[in-house]
């Protein structure tokens, strides 16, 4: 179905040799924990973040390593099953001394792992859009929070330049990050004057497939006479069949625009876009963007996968930064130490591959651009909004009562990720 499949089985070979090679060879390395879906309905969106981790080691290791000492990659595949990733966490953490894990892409996989990086004090990168409402001290968020992604779709979509869509549709898989950015969402659309008629909300399980129903049911509701938008919230593989289920039923973008917050190249790599062109996704990086930062990326990216045709998304820029930003903090701590690493995180910047500065911020949350594009009928997409500068990422959101009070701080004296006033730690 996807012609990424071939790369996927190629680059999990490849994974494995670089892997073994680096743990036969290496008497004294700095371990990085990989932890994404090698198998299962998640792995057409997750074994990109693998081969980008790959990659990114490779690069660090030819720029001589950290603190003298080579990079090692220990990969380990959760495969799509959340339970499996609480226990893949804590054998990265204990069985292989990891330093560092990258990983995770669905909500409900770092909720299972959360408790773990915690008891053990281990440390998580997370590089996918969230649902916010969160703040560990052992992770860091890399991805967009809702107001740096979800709110400002929205209200692309409720602007004269986004067609000024009355009624909603909010489409989602049925787990935590959808049920969560719904409510966030439902929420600021009835701030904004939006009755509860004008607003249908439907949920599916991981790898649906049958969307007849569920579409014909879209129409129906657009048909009220108010411009509709449907705001996606679709995980892993199911989006293929609901994006064809709308061509055949002839929905199309300028009538109904769907705007997804988890389709990215990857997930269009390989299938045929033709019906899908003008439909939207609101990321904070996209492929197409034409930055020399991006341009240099992208070639070596291609160099070290060995394939022109792979691509590259926002979920890897976020790990490139979420990287780069590790790195420099353990060169500037001295130390892989979690603790110092920690507090090394708080201020680092690297460069965007859009253009301008990501910034880690003391919530465990980035600076970041946010960008709307259209899908186009090579798999790419072509920016239509973005916003003037980098949206600092809440980890609460200002539209439910109860999360609106809160702050996450985790530096002196808030030292909180939930927090009303400022507290100390005690532990």
């Amino acid at each position: 179905m996807f012609k990424s499949l071939k790369t996927i089985a190629a680059a999990s070979v490849l994974a494995g040799s670089l892997a073994m090679s680096a743990s036969a060879q290496a008497a004294d390395t700095i371990k990085v924990g990989i932890l994404h879906s090698l198998s299962g309905t998640m792995a057409i969106s997750e074994t990109a973040l693998k081969d980008v981790m790959l990659f990114l080691i490779d690069e660090q290791n030819k720029k001589g390593g950290l603190l003298g000492k080579q990079l090692e990659a220990v990969v380990v595949d959760p495969a799509s099953d959340w339970p499996l990733f609480a226990e893949k966490a804590r054998e990265l953490i204990e069985q292989h001394k990891v330093d560092v894990v990258f990983g995770n892409w669905t909500s409900v996989s770092r909720k299972s792992v959360l408790p773990v990086f915690e008891e053990l004090n281990g440390m998580l990168f997370y590089p996918v859009q969230y649902e916010g409402e969160e703040s560990s001290r052992n992770i860091f968020y890399t991805g967009a929070a809702p107001n740096q992604q979800a709110i400002p779709a929205v209200e692309y979509l409720m602007s004269e330049d986004g067609g000024a869509a009355k009624r909603w549709v909010l489409a989602g898989t049925d787990y935590v990050y959808p049920r969560t950015t719904n409510k966030i969402l439902e929420a600021f659309l009835k701030a904004k004057g939006v009755p509860a008629e004008d607003i249908m909300i439907n949920y599916t399980p991981f790898g649906h497939s049958d969307w007849q129903t569920i579409v014909s049911d879209i129409k129906k509701f657009a048909a009220a006479g108010k411009k509709t938008a449907v705001v996606s919230t679709i995980n892993g593989d199911a989006n293929v069949p609901f994006y064809k289920e709308l061509a055949n039923q002839g929905i199309k973008a300028e009538d109904i625009p769907v705007v997804a917050f988890s389709v990215g190249e990857e997930e269009l790599a390989g299938i045929d876009t033709a019906p899908l062109v003008g439909h939207l996704a609101a990321w904070n990086y996209f492929m197409s963007v034409d930055a020399p930062e991006n341009s240099d990326i992208i070639a070596k990216w291609h160099a070290f996968i060995g394939s022109d045709e792979r691509v590259f998304n926002d979920p890897m820029e976020a790990h490139y930064i979420g990287f780069n930003m590790w790195a420099q903090a353990v060169a500037q701590a001295g130390t892989t130490n979690i603790d110092a690493v920690r507090q090394a995180m708080y201020g680092q910047e690297v460069p965007n591959l859009t253009g301008g500065v990501a910034v880690m911020n003391t919530n465990h949350h980035l600076s970041k651009p946010v960008l709307i594009g259209e899908i186009q009928d090579d798999g790419q997409f072509a920016t239509v909004w973005e916003t003037e500068g980098v949206v600092v990422g809440d980890a609460w959101s200002d539209f439910i009562p109860e999360s609106a009070k809160l702050t996450a701080d985790w530096t002196y004296p808030w030292v909180c990720g939930n927090c009303e006033k400022p507290k100390h730690l005690t532990n």
